[in-house]
């Protein structure tokens, strides 16, 4: 995946970051980790792009934990939304599509 790289910038909106320990259990590095699988893969979250364009990524992390990451860009950095452990089919796509 050629579109990020270790100099990544990130963006986080509190309320976000606390959320996603909460729910998924998920912390601010592990979800920032994700975004540097070479095998990653990037889509449009046309769902949820109705006011600026959404995207997610699916990748796993330096302990193989698979995560599926919900984002945008400001200013360009990565303001990321929501970060969770993929579902079944989540994991079917990665595993089917990745590089």
């Amino acid at each position: 995946m050629d579109e990020f790289d270790k100099d990544l910038e990130f963006e986080w909106d509190e309320g976000n970051r606390h959320k996603n320990w909460i729910k998924h259990k998920v912390g601010r590095s592990e979800a920032e980790e994700v975004f540097l699988d070479k095998s990653g893969l990037l889509g449009k979250d046309e769902k949820h792009s109705s006011k600026e364009p959404r995207y997610k990524f699916l990748g796993k992390t330096d302990k193989k934990r698979c995560l599926v990451a919900f984002f945008t860009v400001r200013k360009g950095k990565i303001r990321i939304i929501s970060v969770r452990p993929m579902s079944k089919k989540d994991k079917i796509k990665y595993d089917q599509e990745k590089i």
